[in-house]
């Protein structure tokens, strides 16, 4: 037995999240019914997170133990051909045999979008969140120093997540103006968070919050109070899947 780091770049729009369900297509159970047919019997593979429905990614890291002997540029051209064109696998990678795409992760980045056109942009309604109202991004990024930090996230989690321990460690929150790609170089800004690790809904509910801050309904000197409340009703709306992006999964020493 082998075991491999798979590195995969898809587009969930329509599948139910990473994670394998009763119900719906996910990420997941593509990846392993495409193995499967390779290896000639069940897989599992493991990922380094479980993006939500609608969520993306482009660089999803996942980790299996296959028997098969063939190539790792060979499974990637094998793989993509069984595959739905919404998943490609970029890269397959010999592993050490303790490697585990989930527990290995040190730290992980999300980047969301956001489009701020007059006029909303048809190609983008998959992947960017389209906001109206003006973002100041100076009050956004003042807010932001507050989310950046070992803290207890306890507000920024879904509430019904009932997450152990609900402290991480948030490195980094980078906003920026960024005309999300599009053929109409519609106008909107990013905002890219890197942590240690994230509670269930936490990026998207930063997110909402952040947007918050930045359209003036929320004060930038209110994120203090919302993470000392510990209450998920104190912090932001939770933003829409779409706009969120896994960009990478670091396995080396955090930044």
């Amino acid at each position: 037995m082998r075991t491999l780091k798979l590195t995969l770049s898809y587009d969930g729009t329509d599948y139910v999240g990473w994670q394998r369900q009763d119900d719906g297509r996910s990420i997941q159970g593509e990846l392993e019914r495409a193995l499967a047919e390779i290896e000639g019997r069940p897989v599992t593979v493991n990922g380094a997170g479980r993006t939500d429905a609608g969520v993306h990614a482009l660089g999803q890291v996942a980790s299996v133990r296959l028997a098969h002997r063939i190539d790792t540029d060979a499974l990637v051209r094998a793989l993509n051909a069984k595959l739905p064109a919404a998943i490609r696998l970029r890269r397959a990678e010999e592993a050490a045999d303790r490697f585990h795409a989930r527990f290995g992760a040190k730290q992980k980045t999300y980047r969301y979008q956001i489009e701020t056109g007059r006029v909303a942009d048809p190609f983008l309604s998959r992947y960017a969140w389209r906001v109206t109202d003006p973002l100041g991004l100076d009050p956004m990024r003042i807010a932001a120093e507050s989310l950046t930090g070992e803290r207890d996230f306890a507000a920024f989690q879904a509430a019904d997540a009932g997450a152990g321990s609900t402290v991480r460690t948030v490195h980094s929150v980078i906003i920026e103006p960024q005309a999300p790609t599009s053929f109409l170089d519609t106008p909107g800004l990013t905002i890219t968070i890197t942590g240690d690790g994230f509670l269930r809904h936490m990026v998207r509910i930063m997110v909402g919050t952040l947007v918050d801050v930045g359209s003036g309904r929320r004060e930038a000197g209110n994120m203090a109070g919302v993470l000392a409340s510990r209450d998920r009703a104190r912090a932001g709306p939770t933003a829409p899947p779409h706009g969120l992006f896994l960009v990478s999964v670091d396995y080396g020493r955090p930044r």
